[in-house]
C-alpha cells in the first residue's frame, strides 16, 4: 500500500496537471482567451455555453411534406405522358389532383397496356383502373413514409450546412415528431438573418426564355404549352417584371460544387458559380446550342436575371448578376454552397433568449456550486480532519477535470448541466466517505494505520464501483433517450462520476500514501 508504482504517481500527477491546464482558459474573458490562442502550444478553448446560458435563437420549423409530394406527382405526370405516347395509347385529362394522378384512357382495348405503361412511370406507384377507363396513380403508404423521412433528414443536413457556414458554434439541430425540426443557435445576435437563410428553399435552375410570346400576352392567359410565367426578383415602379420561361430545366443547381460572392464588370455585387463535370458539360451544350438567346436563372420560382448568351461557356464557370447588395450576394452564395432544401420550411415557433437571462443563470449556478462546495469542504474537515482536507483538495481537482473535459470535448454546457455539476460536488466525496468510514472501522478493530488504510481502500472499492456504475448507467440512459437539457444534465453527470472516481480513489490515495510515508503516524487522526 505504501509503495505505489512509479507509473501510478506519474499518471495521477499528469492527469491533474492537464486538467488544471485545460480548465484555466475558462477563468479568462473571451478576448483574453482569443489572445492566448496566439500561443499554439497553450490551450485556449473555453466551454461552449448553451442557449439558456449564452442567449441566442430558438426556432421550431415544419417541413412542407405536401410540397414534396406535389412536386413528385408533377414528375409522374411528365413521365406518364412520355410512357403513354411511347406506347401509342390515346388519353385525356392527364393531371395531378390531390394525392394522386388521374388520366382517362380513350380506347377500351388499350387499358391493360396502359396499366403496364403507367407502372413504368415509377416503381412505387399503385395503379387503379376504373370501369370508365380512368386510371388513378397513387404512391404506396410505404413510399410516402420513406419520402417524408428522406425530406426531413435531407432538410436537417442542409440546415446544418447553412448554419455551419454562418460560423455558429455548437448549434442544436434535431428532428421532432414526423415533420418538425428544432434549431437552437447559442450566441446568435441576428435571428432575422437566420430565419431568412433557413426560410429560402434555394432551388436554383436554368431555363431558356420563351421568345415566341410577349409576357403581357401570356398574362392574359395565352401561355404556350410547356412554358410558365415567372416574376423577376427585382421590383420596379410598375411592380415585378414578368418572364415567360420554358418549363424544361436545362441545368439544375444540384450540379453546383461552389459559389462565391464577387463583383461584375461594373463593380456591382454578384455571385460566381462552378459546376461539376456533368453540370459543366450540360451547361456548355446549352450555351453552345443557344447563342443569342436569353437564359433565365431561376431561384425559388423567381427569375434573378436573364442574360443573353453571347458565346458558349465551356469551362463550367459562370456569374449571377442582379440588383444585389453585398450582404445579399454573400447570403446567396452561402445558400447555393449549402444546397437546396427538398421542401419549404415554415417557422412554427420562435424564441429569442437574451444574454442577460443567461448571465443570471450562470451567476445562480455559480452561487449554488460555491455554496455546495463550501458546505462539503466544511463537513469533510469537521468529520475527518486531515483526511477531510485531502478529500477537499481532490474535490478541487475533480472540478478542474470536469471543466477540462467539457472544454476538450467541446460539449455544450446548459443550465441543467450546471445542476449536474452541483450534484457531482456532493457525490464526489461520497467515495471518500465510504473509504474513510471503512478505515475507522478497521482502526477500531485494532489494525495498524498502514493496515487500516490498506483494508479501507480494498474493501470499500467494490461498493464505490457498484454505486457509481449504477448512477452512470442511469446517466447514459438519460442521454440516449433524452434530448436537449436532459442530455446536458446527463453529460455533466457522467463526466462527474468518472472524474470523482478517479480523484477519490487515485488522487486521495496518493496524498494519503505520501502522508503515511512522510510522517509514519502511530494512529490516524480520522
Amino acid at each position: 500500500m505504501v509503495q505505489l508504482p512509479r507509473w501510478y504517481v506519474i499518471v495521477v500527477l499528469a492527469v491533474c496537471a492537464l486538467g488544471v491546464l485545460y480548465a484555466a482558459p475558462n477563468l479568462l474573458s473571451e478576448r483574453q482567451a482569443a489572445e492566448l490562442a496566439r500561443w499554439r502550444w497553450l490551450p485556449s478553448q473555453q466551454v461552449n455555453l448553451g442557449l439558456d446560458l449564452r442567449g441566442g435563437s430558438h426556432l421550431l420549423l415544419e417541413v412542407n411534406i405536401k410540397a414534396v409530394q406535389a412536386e413528385r406527382l408533377e414528375a409522374v405526370v411528365d413521365t406518364a405522358r412520355t410512357e403513354l405516347r411511347k406506347a401509342n395509347i390515346g388519353y385525356t385529362g392527364l393531371a395531378a389532383s390531390g394525392d394522386a394522378v388521374r388520366v382517362r384512357i380513350t380506347e377500351p382495348g388499350d387499358r391493360s397496356f396502359a396499366s403496364h405503361a403507367l407502372k413504368q412511370a415509377d416503381p412505387e406507384l399503385e395503379v387503379e383502373m376504373a370501369a370508365d377507363g380512368t386510371a388513378t396513380l397513387r404512391f404506396s403508404e410505404r413510399a410516402l413514409i420513406q419520402r417524408r423521412n428522406s425530406a426531413v433528414e435531407q432538410s436537417i443536413e442542409i440546415i446544418r450546412r447553412r448554419i455551419d457556414e454562418l460560423g455558429t458554434r455548437e448549434p442544436t439541430i434535431q428532428r421532432q415528431g414526423e415533420d418538425r425540426i428544432l434549431v437552437q443557435l447559442p450566441g446568435v445576435d441576428d435571428p432575422e438573418r437566420v430565419k431568412e437563410l433557413l426560410g429560402q428553399t434555394a432551388k436554383l435552375t436554368f431555363h431558356l426564355l420563351d421568345t415566341t410570346i410577349a409576357a403581357a400576352d401570356a398574362l392574359r392567359g395565352r401561355v404556350p404549352a410547356g412554358s410558365v410565367v415567372l416574376p423577376a426578383n427585382e421590383v420596379g415602379p410598375g411592380g415585378a417584371r414578368q418572364y415567360v420561361v420554358r418549363k424544361r430545366v436545362m441545368v439544375s443547381g444540384e450540379n453546383l460544387v461552389d459559389a462565391q460572392p464577387t463583383y461584375d464588370e461594373n463593380s456591382l455585387p454578384a455571385v460566381s458559380f462552378r459546376f461539376d463535370s456533368a453540370g459543366a458539360k450540360r451547361f456548355g451544350n446549352v450555351t453552345r446550342d443557344n447563342v443569342g438567346r436569353p437564359l433565365a436563372i431561376v431561384l425559388d420560382g423567381k427569375v434573378i436575371s436573364a442574360p443573353v448568351i453571347r458565346s458558349p461557356i465551356l469551362g463550367g464557370n459562370g456569374i449571377i448578376t442582379g440588383q444585389f447588395s453585398v450582404r445579399e450576394a454573400n447570403d446567396l452564395a452561402l445558400l447555393l454552397r449549402a444546397g437546396a432544401l427538398p421542401a419549404p420550411l415554415t417557422v412554427l415557433e420562435e424564441r429569442t433568449v437574451g444574454p442577460g437571462l443567461g448571465a443570471d443563470s450562470i451567476a445562480a449556478g455559480k452561487l449554488a456550486s460555491v455554496v455546495g462546495m463550501i458546505l462539503v469542504v466544511v463537513f469533510m474537515v469537521l468529520a475527518y480532519g486531515l483526511f477531510g482536507v485531502m478529500a477537499d483538495l481532490a474535490l478541487v481537482f475533480n472540478l478542474a477535470l470536469i471543466v477540462a473535459l467539457l472544454t476538450v470535448l467541446q460539449a455544450t454546457l446548459t443550465l441543467p448541466g450546471i445542476a449536474g455539476i452541483a450534484l457531482t460536488i456532493g457525490m464526489a466525496v461520497d467515495a471518500n466517505v465510504l473509504i474513510f468510514e471503512r478505515i475507522r472501522e478497521e482502526q477500531r478493530a485494532g489494525r495498524s494505520p498502514l493496515s487500516a488504510v490498506d483494508a479501507g481502500y480494498q474493501r470499500a472499492l467494490t461498493t464505490i464501483i457498484d454505486s457509481n456504475l449504477t448512477t452512470l448507467i442511469a446517466a447514459l440512459l438519460l442521454f440516449y433517450f433524452g434530448s436537449g437539457p436532459i442530455r446536458g444534465f446527463a453529460v455533466t453527470l457522467s463526466i462527474g462520476i468518472l472524474t470523482s472516481m478517479f480523484t477519490a480513489i487515485m488522487v486521495t490515495r496518493l496524498m494519503v500514501v505520501a502522508y503515511l510515508r512522510r510522517y509514519q503516524p502511530l494512529a490516524l487522526a480520522i
